[in-house]
Order: C-alpha cells, then sequence, then structure tokens
C-alpha cells in the first residue's frame, strides 16, 4: 500500500463561533450532514462519495457539525496518532447529541472497518460503523440507527467501485479535483493495514473515469489527480472487447479530454511504475510531471522486512530512469524511521538514497505498530521511542535541506502555474502550482486573472517551501 499524502491531515470544519461560508446547495436541504475527513487523499474521495449518496436521501452538507442531523468521521488507521485523534473528535461529537435529540455519530472508513463493534459495544462512542465498500447502504443504516439499533455494515467487497456515483465536491475550490481509479490494495507491506481495512484491488470501468473528466472539465475544473492505492498496477479488461487497458492507457485516455484539462496522479509502487507510463508522460504536456515514489527505507535489509519486493539499487535505477526520461520530473517520497530491527547503518542508508534521489518534498514518520499487520504478527517492534524520534528528526533536517536546494534551484526559471486561488498570507497574491507540483505564490498586479486561469511566472526567491516570482509575458 502507498500512503497517498499520509497524515496530511485536514479537518473539513470551521470551529464553532467562526464564519464559514455555505456549501453548495447546503440551504436546499431541511436535514444536514457534517463530514470530518482525516488522512489519505483516498478518503477525502470517499466522503465525496458518501455526500453524493446521502443528497439523495435529503441531507445536505454542512461546515458545523452542531446544526448537522448526521456527524461522520471518514478514518484513516494507518498510524496510532491518527486513530487517538478521531476518539477525541468523536468524544466532542457526542457531546453535541445532546443540544440536538436524534443527532447520529458515526465512523467511515479503515478505522470502521478495522474496530468494527469496538466503538458501537466497548467505547459507545457512536450510532454507525460503515466500512469503505459499504457506503451504499448509508440510507438503510441512517434508518437502524434512527429507530435506536446499532448499525453497522464493514462487509469488503470483490468489485465495488462505486463507478456510477457522481462525487459531491466537499469544500472544493473549484479548480482541482481528485477521481478514484480503483479500489484496494494487492500489496502486503508487512506495516500496512490497507489490505485488511480495504481490501484486494479492482479497478474502476475507464469509459466512467474518461466520463468524470469530462464533466469536470465541462464545470470549470482544470486539474484532476487520478487516486488510488498503487495507480500503476490499475488493469481493466474491457468485456467487449477483451482489450487490457493499462494505467498508461488510462492516463493517456485523461490527457485526451483537454490539453487545457492538467492530470496528476497518486501514488505509485516503484515495483510498478513501468516506462509506458513514463513516456506517456513525457509525451502529453498536460499530464503534470511530478511523480509520488514511496521509498519507506534506504536498506535493502529493511525493505526485505517490509516485503516492497524491490531493493536499494533497484529503486535507485527507477528513480535514474525516471531523470532520463522526464528531466524535469518533481519526485517526493515516504520515509518510515525505526522499522522493526533497524540499525544506525540502516538509517544512514535511508539518508543516502534521500541524497541519491534528491525528493523535491517527502512525508515522514516514525513507524507505529498496527495491530493485525504481518509486521506486528512476525517481528517485534523493538527500536526504543526514543531512537525513532532522533532518527526521524534527522530525516525531516535532511529533507529540509533538499526541499531548500532544489527550490534553489528553480530560481530564475519560468513556470506555467494554474491558479488555484488567493495566498493564505495576502489577497493581493495569487497561489499556485507548476507542472512538478510546487507551490508559487505571485502579485496580483491588477490583472484580470481568476482561479483556473493559466499563467506564466518566472520564480525569482523561495525558501524551504514555496517559490515566489513575477508574472510574465506567455511564452512560445
Amino acid at each position: 500500500m502507498e500512503t497517498l499524502e499520509l497524515q496530511n491531515k485536514q479537518i473539513n470544519e470551521l470551529r464553532q463561533g467562526e464564519a464559514y461560508e455555505p456549501l453548495p446547495g447546503e440551504q436546499q436541504y431541511s436535514k444536514k450532514f457534517y463530514i470530518e475527513s482525516y488522512g489519505c487523499q483516498m478518503n477525502f474521495s470517499d466522503s465525496e462519495i458518501v455526500a453524493s449518496i446521502l443528497n439523495k436521501e435529503g441531507f445536505g452538507a454542512t461546515r458545523n457539525a452542531e446544526e448537522a442531523d448526521l456527524i461522520f468521521v471518514n478514518t484513516c488507521s494507518i498510524r496510532e496518532k491518527a486513530e487517538q485523534t478521531v476518539r477525541k473528535r468523536l468524544t466532542e461529537f457526542k457531546k453535541y447529541k445532546t443540544n440536538r435529540p436524534g443527532a447520529l455519530v458515526g465512523v467511515l472508513g479503515c478505522m470502521a472497518e478495522r474496530l468494527k463493534s469496538k466503538f458501537l459495544e466497548e467505547e459507545k462512542l457512536v450510532d454507525l460503523v460503515v466500512g469503505p465498500d459499504a457506503y451504499r447502504s448509508l440510507p438503510a443504516l441512517v434508518e437502524e440507527a434512527q429507530s435506536g439499533q446499532k448499525a453497522i455494515n464493514v462487509l469488503l467487497s470483490r468489485d465495488e467501485t462505486y463507478a456510477d456515483i457522481s462525487p459531491v465536491r466537499l469544500n472544493s475550490n473549484g479548480v482541482t479535483a481528485f477521481i478514484s481509479i480503483m479500489r484496494g490494495c494487492n500489496n502486503m507491506c508487512t506495516f500496512c493495514v490497507v489490505p485488511f481495512t480495504r481490501g484486494r484491488e479492482r479497478s474502476r470501468e475507464p469509459k466512467s473515469i474518461v466520463a468524470e473528466a469530462e464533466d469536470l472539465f465541462s464545470r470549470g475544473f482544470k486539474e484532476v489527480t487520478l487516486l488510488g492505492q498503487n495507480v500503476d498496477s490499475y488493469n481493466f479488461i474491457q468485456e467487449e472487447t477483451g482489450q487490457t487497458i493499462t494505467f498508461a492507457r488510462l492516463l493517456e485516455l485523461v490527457a485526451q479530454v483537454s490539453p487545457e484539462l492538467r492530470v496528476r496522479f497518486s501514488t505509485s509502487h516503484p515495483k510498478d511504475i513501468t516506462e509506458d507510463v513514463l513516456l506517456t508522460m513525457a509525451r502529453y504536456e498536460n499530464i503534470c510531471n511530478y511523480i509520488h515514489l514511496p521509498v519507506q527505507s534506504g536498506s535493502s535489509r529493511i525493505l526485505q522486512l517490509m516485503n516492497r519486493t524491490y531493493t536499494r539499487e533497484w529503486y535507485m535505477s527507477k528513480v535514474d530512469q525516471i531523470r532520463r526520461i522526464i528531466p524535469e520530473c518533481g519526485i517526493s517520497s515516504d520515509m518510515i524511521a525505526g522499522f522493526c530491527t533497524e540499525t544506525d547503518q540502516d538509517h544512514e542508508d535511508t539518508l543516502s538514497i534521500m541524497r541519491y534521489s534528491q525528493y523535491d518534498y517527502a512525508y515522514m514518520f516514525y513507524y507505529s505498530e498496527r495491530p493485525g499487520t504481518l509486521a506486528a504478527r512476525r517481528f517485534e517492534d523493538d527500536v526504543p521511542l526514543e531512537t525513532k524520534k532522533r532518527r526521524l528528526q534527522e530525516i525531516v533536517d535532511l529533507q529540509y535541506e533538499l526541499s531548500f536546494e532544489s527550490n534553489k534551484k528553480d530560481v530564475g526559471k519560468t513556470y506555467k502555474v494554474l491558479i488555484e486561488g488567493e495566498s493564505k498570507k495576502s489577497e493581493q497574491q495569487w497561489m499556485g502550482r507548476n507542472s512538478q507540483n510546487k507551490v508559487i505564490v505571485f502579485p496580483k498586479n491588477d490583472q484580470d486573472l481568476q482561479k483556473g486561469d493559466y499563467v506564466w511566472v518566472k520564480v525569482e526567491e523561495c525558501n524551504k517551501a514555496t517559490l515566489k516570482g513575477q508574472m510574465v509575458p506567455a511564452m512560445a
């Protein structure tokens, strides 16, 4: 399983007493639901599917949990800290029910799948528990819970992809959107719970994916991110022709929707990303030059214990291949510090592969044993917490250096930027991203521009996280 921007935690809400903009269509419904999403991009995509299902049942989305008839937390089980955060939020939401009789609280997603009846019986924090393959049953489960019964459905599916459901874009900027292309994971990385909480891989019918991209573009969206636990293993056999659609072919089909529609994808498993994918990226200007390529560890010994199915040298050769075919490609990664039996030398191997790969940025964590995983059954979590934290800090410090060095190389260069909105720090500045997924901030200069426009920006300065520049005339 790949982490899909692990712990890039967002909370789809504003706290009590703060002003908030109503969600689209919020005022049209007398009944309201609220969703808070944690963890990976797939969870946020799933929340949009849930929103669509609930809309059809007469519930409108709200950003204010205290006025909601249904409160859901879409959960992540990948790290212990994420589960602790969810438990704390559920305790807070349970109190809301005192002031709103009849309100229901539910858990969605990976924690629902992993913990099942624990929330209902032992902790009594929730009224509904719904796994990631059971969202179609939400209307019946809500009805069951409203009658006073505890409602649960965590059955995994071999074929559910929600291909026929048009997601409701929650908290959308109207410019970028996720498209789920597959569900589940067949990789049995020993540290990961996803194969147990999201089931086996199944790919969504390509026509429905292209149709969703076309619909988004027709509504003004200018960028889509194709999502999967491991997008490179996407594989769909068309019944009418027997033709196999690979990820490279799917990527091409989505890119052909319009040259004005940018295409990204996440996440890639190093063992599965093919030369065909890289050549397709190089062939289409609107397929972004950016790959998230989690390494997890730079030690071949640790990689074997993790069941990553590649060696240190093999990973480095994959980085070389990417640099050769797409010289300007941005690469990011995931690293886990302190996996079982990790030595100082193993840790040094991780630092050295970071230097070799020259990551633009990374998601970095220390190992957190998850119950039910292969690692929990096979290995002792024997690296002291203090050591894990020290090694993680060294990884973080090195990545800060690499990110800063990468950004400094961009000073003086000019990039095509998709405007996503105003800068968080100033209404007088736009914020957007270049093809390499780097954030660029630049003055508006009183030009008649809006979100979704493409502009050319010359980078003049930078810090570790952001490029800063000025708009320049369009390049030929």
